[in-house]
Formats: C-alpha cells, structure tokens, sequence
C-alpha cells in the first residue's frame, strides 16, 4: 500500500471508511427511522476524512491490527460528524450548507438534528468499546476520545468560540480555543492509531510526544488554512458558507495576523509538523503527505 500515490491512498483509505461507518451505523430501515436516517445523512458521503486518514497513517508506523485501525477511524469520524451536527444548528454558527449539501437541521428538523448528534457521540464509544484492542489499549483510547471531546477539548472549544464573537482575542487566546475546539480531536485521531498494535504494545513515551507534537502543529494548521480559505475560496468550493466567520464577527488568525502572516504560520506550523516525526523516517510517509495536504488544500 505504500507504493500507491498519496492521491490513490486517500482514496483508497476514504471508500474503506465509507463502508466501515455503514456498517457501523444504526441501520436506516430501522426505527427510530429519522434518527438513524439523519446519522446517515451527517456521516456518510462526504467530508475529506482527515481524522481516519492520520490514524491510518500514524497506524501504518507500526505492526498493526487493521480491524483495530478502522474501528479507531470510524469512532473519531463520528465525533467529528456529530460537532459538525451541532455547530451548524441555529444555536450556535447557524449555516445551512455543509460538506455541498443541505446541513441536518435544515434537511430533517433540529430536534432531529439535535438527537442525532448526541446519537452519534454516543455510537462513537460503542463502536470505539468493540474494537479488538487488548484491555490496555482499549482503556487509553476510550480516556483518549473522551478528554478530546469533552469540556478540555472539543466542546470547551467550541464555548470559547461562542463567548468570543465580537471580542478582540490575543494570538495565545485564540491558538489555545483552536488547540481544544479543533487540535484535541486531531491529536486523538493521530495517537488513536498508535493504540491499535498487536499483541497489545502500548506506545512508548517518546513516540507519544513525537505524535503529540505533530499533531498539534498540524491541527493548528488545519484551522489557520482554514480562515485562509474562509476569506479567499467561495462557498462551493468550500462545500460549506464561504466568509461566514468575517460576517459573524469572529476572531480568526486572518483577522488577528492578516492575510500574508496568516499563511507564513501555516508555513512554519507545517514544517515544524515535518520535523516532529522526522524520527519515524520512511514509515512516516504518510503522515508527511497528510501535512503537505493539510497545508496545502484548496477547500
């Protein structure tokens, strides 16, 4: 598989994901039929696939279990979905179009919309509880998951976001909101693949730290390229409503720094991500090519 272009590896790795959330998702012809409908709907077909592309890639620098890996995958996308889910309700960023299409709340009900959020999260650990993951293993993935999701991660994130409208944020401010809303599921997502060895091997510390600072270069990355992206792509390209943080007031890294400084620190946070897994050489080559991506997209 490492002979294959990053470009068919992506690919490759996405249609696997695809087939794994379907069949790990509440089936739709099932009741509650809405519900398990708009879990569908907020997960599958779509999305880049970021978070299930690192823990392969990290994955890939060990002797792993491949059932371990996608379970791993499948449980950060459902986190993933499920925020998305929630961001978008009126509540909170209120947007109507996500990943090209109509968002939840918008195609169902927010009632809906909010319930299949909270479903998701929840499907999340039942999917990430079945892995075949030794007792070790499973009882770091399941802390991991949690501490990324919850008040000192993702979802404390977001409420710094929400109470920042409006406010001028300092740099340090505003990289430690994106360190938890956006950078704890990533860092999760990367070290939740160096959790699937077999045998039941446990990474080492300096494989955690060098894991760790990389995924905090890159998930700082992923969100200054994305106010990057907010402020220079349209909406579909995007796949989601282009200049929407600038219209609701919020402090962004183009909006503290400016367009040119804005993409110097994505320059630098990405050659910093580089050096972290330098120690890894040639088994890291995916991981490289997720940064590269990473910094280098286009929507």
């Amino acid at each position: 598989m490492n002979s294959l272009s990053f470009t068919d590896w992506a690919k490759q790795t996405q249609h696997q994901m695809e087939m794994v959330l379907e069949k790990t998702l509440p089936l739709v012809n099932e009741e509650p039929y809405k519900l398990n409908q708009a879990m569908s709907y907020a997960t599958l077909d779509g999305g880049k696939r970021v978070r299930p592309l690192l823990a392969h890639a990290t994955a890939a620098l060990f002797d792993s279990n491949a059932e371990a890996v996608e379970c791993v995958a499948a449980a950060v996308e459902m986190i993933h979905a499920y925020s998305l889910v929630h961001d978008d309700l009126p509540a909170m960023d209120n947007d109507v179009l996500r990943r090209g299409k109509p968002t939840c709340h918008i195609q169902f009900d927010e009632a809906t919309a909010l319930l299949a959020g909270d479903a998701l999260q929840t499907q999340a650990f039942i999917v990430l509880a079945n892995a075949p993951l030794a007792p070790s293993q499973a009882i770091e993935a399941l802390k991991l998951l949690a501490f990324a999701s919850g008040a000192k991660g993702m979802a404390g994130g977001q409420a710094i976001d929400l109470a920042s409208v409006g406010i001028a944020l300092s740099l340090e401010s505003l990289q430690q909101m994106h360190q938890m809303k956006t950078g704890a599921l990533i860092r999760a997502a990367v070290l939740l693949g160096a959790y699937c060895q077999k045998d039941g091997i446990l990474p080492d510390s300096n494989t955690l730290s060098a894991l760790s600072s990389y995924a905090e270069k890159i998930g700082l990355a992923f969100q200054v390229v994305d106010d990057i992206l907010d402020v220079e792509a349209d909406s579909a390209t995007l796949g989601k409503t282009a200049g929407k943080d600038a219209a609701a007031d919020k402090p962004t890294y183009v909006s503290l720094l400016g367009l040119a400084e804005a993409k110097e620190k994505a320059a630098r946070l990405h050659l910093d991500a580089l050096a972290a897994i330098e120690p890894f050489g040639e088994k890291a080559k995916r991981l490289k090519e997720l940064a590269d991506y990473i910094v280098l997209r286009s929507y």
